[in-house]
Formats: C-alpha cells, sequence, structure tokens
C-alpha cells in the first residue's frame, strides 16, 4: 500500500529513513533500523580515523543484508577526518547509498559519488538550497520542518508548508519530516507530495537506542512543549529537550556569550556522558516537538510495524463512505 518512489530507488521495506544522529547513529543502531525495514544511517562523523570508520561498517555489514545509507557530514567541526577518506572506505565496503548534510556538497564529493554509481540523498532545510544540490546531481532530497530536532536553520518554515513547496520546485523524489512519530503524521507527509518520512526523535524512544534508559524514560514522559532552541546566537540553531544544560546554554547567549563558553556545555562529549551514564543534566541531545507523542519504548521494528498499521488505517479512513 506504500510503495514509493523512495521504496523503489532505496529497496526498503516502508518509506521510513531514520535520522542520522550524532554518537546515536551507530553500527549496531543503523542495523536495527535497517533490519525493520526503513533505511538505517551511518554516522560517519562518529568515528576519528579510517580505521575506525572501517570497522563500524564491517559490523554493520555483519549485522543486515537490508540496504542502509552512510551520512557524510559537511560542517567542518563535526567532521573527524576528511570526507573523501570516509568515502574511500565506504566504496571498497561497497556501500550503495550516501546521505549528505550540512550545506551544498564539494563539487570533488559529488563527481566521486556519480563516478561511483552511489545514490546520493542530500538533508537541507529549504527550496533554495534543495534546488542547488538537484542541479549538483543529487537523486533525492531530504527536508525536515521547524519541529524537528536537532539542526533547524535559519528559516523556520514549519512541515506543512515546507514539504509541498519543495516538492512544487523540484523533479527529485523528496524525503519529508519534522515532527512525524506515528502513522498519522506519515500519511500527512506523504499526503504532501513526500516519497517517504525522516524520523529521529521518536527513534530515540525505542528499546535498541544507544541511550541510558533513565533518558529514554524521561523522553516519553515530555510533552511537545519540552523543547527549545538554542546555539541561534552562533550560528547552529538545534532544537533540543528542555534540561539544565539546554537553559544554562540559553543563559550564556542573553549574557552574549562566545561560541567557546557555549560550546563547553553544547560539547558532543558531555552528550555521550549523559548518554552512557544517565546524567540528565549534564548535556544537551536534539529532540524535536514529536517527542510529545512518544508514550512507550518499543524495539524499532514494533515501532516500524505499528506505524505502518496506523498509516494503512488512516489512509483507508480518509476514503471510507
Amino acid at each position: 500500500m506504500f510503495k514509493t518512489k523512495m521504496t523503489e530507488m532505496l529497496g526498503v521495506k516502508y518509506p521510513i529513513v531514520g535520522g542520522t544522529m550524532m554518537h546515536i547513529s551507530n553500527a549496531e543502531f543503523t542495523a536495527a533500523i535497517s533490519n525493520a525495514g526503513g533505511l538505517g544511517i551511518l554516522a560517519s562523523a562518529i568515528y576519528q580515523s579510517r580505521a575506525a570508520f572501517s570497522e563500524a561498517l564491517d559490523q554493520l555489514i555483519e549485522l543486515t543484508d537490508k540496504p542502509f545509507a552512510v551520512n557524510l557530514n559537511l560542517f567542518p567541526a563535526m567532521r573527524p577526518i576528511d570526507n573523501n577518506d570516509y568515502l574511500d572506505v565506504l566504496l571498497e565496503k561497497g556501500v550503495k547509498i550516501v546521505e549528505t548534510s550540512g550545506h551544498s556538497a564539494p563539487q570533488e564529493l559529488c563527481t566521486r559519488f556519480k563516478e561511483a554509481g552511489l545514490t546520493w540523498m542530500h538533508k537541507c532545510v529549504g527550496v533554495r538550497y534543495a534546488l542547488k544540490v538537484q542541479e549538483m546531481g543529487a537523486d533525492m532530497v531530504t527536508v525536515v520542518g521547524y519541529e524537528n530536532g536537532g539542526a533547524t536553520g535559519k528559516l523556520d518554515i514549519g512541515t506543512l508548508v515546507l514539504v509541498p513547496r519543495v516538492v512544487e520546485s523540484l523533479h527529485l523524489p523528496v524525503i519529508g519530516g519534522g515532527g512525524v512519530s506515528d502513522g498519522r503524521g506519515l500519511v500527512a507527509v506523504l499526503a504532501l507530495g513526500a516519497q517517504g518520512v525522516i524520523m529521529g526523535t521518536r527513534l530515540l524512544a525505542t528499546k535498541e537506542a544507544p541511550i541510558h534508559d533513565r533518558l529514554k524514560e524521561a523522553l516519553v514522559k515530555a510533552g511537545e512543549l519540552d523543547t527549545m532552541l538554542v546555539m541561534r546566537s552562533i550560528g547552529a540553531t538545534h532544537r533540543v529537550w528542555i534540561n539544565a544544560a539546554a537553559k544554562k546554554v540559553a543563559e550564556l547567549e542573553d549574557d552574549q556569550a562566545g561560541l567557546p563558553e557555549i560550546l563547553k556545555i553544547a560539547t558532543g562529549e558531555k552528550a555521550k556522558k549523559m548518554y552512557n551514564e544517565g546524567d540528565l543534566d549534564v548535556g544537551i541531545i536534539s529532540c524535536g516537538q514529536g517527542i510529545g507523542m512518544a508514550h512507550d519504548i518499543p524495539t524499532v521494528k514494533e515501532l516500524f510495524d505499528r506505524i505502518m498499521g496506523e498509516a494503512a488505517d488512516v489512509a483507508k479512513g480518509l476514503v471510507a463512505d
């Protein structure tokens, strides 16, 4: 019932992409998403060397025989090694799908994508950026509205407007997201013209998500009002879960603090401490408004099967007499 250009192009069962999340989208979690019928995406920027990245890909290939992608992050601060090195390794391992995010991909990478026959997905925040990567040869574009967790950009456009604007402006398949947590959201985004949905926040509250159980339980108790925007003052706006660390970042911004002071709180090392040890206030975690619709902690497969069942029921209800 939900076969789309996305499922056909990527060879996945469900039109669902697992959003790339720093320090979370590791080999095990990526495999869980792919094995559940979606497209898992490995975050290359987690790995600090070619050897570590190569080992992670070997592990991922061992854990799933389903399609998956690798994300190449184009923010310089998020790139431990040159993206060409990551690309060398993923090509050696036979990876077929690559996702880029951050800003327009360098021409050098685009050329290599095409020469290697990769399917290239690019994640961006607006029509202008989507048109640019279409010109550069992208095969698919992902856009997420203002409701989403993590980087929101500076355009502040909601999903309901952003997705159809990009769809009507491009001739490429579009994956849409921002606030999608259940079957209702999936049907809504497909109705806007997208060929699939991307979700990240809802996947945090799954059994396989590599974050502490205390954090998962806190997120399930959170509502749609329990997120805030931080780091706009340094040009890196993120929507995050409201906790002591997020409030501290906001205070620093109000006091016109500089980048070094803000990053002392927002550093990935503190986020990892929260994920690993369950200290809920030591770091910040990207979190979208859709967390208000996360009420339990299922496996990824249970979640995806439920979402697709809900989506089928919603779609049937829309055409019922």
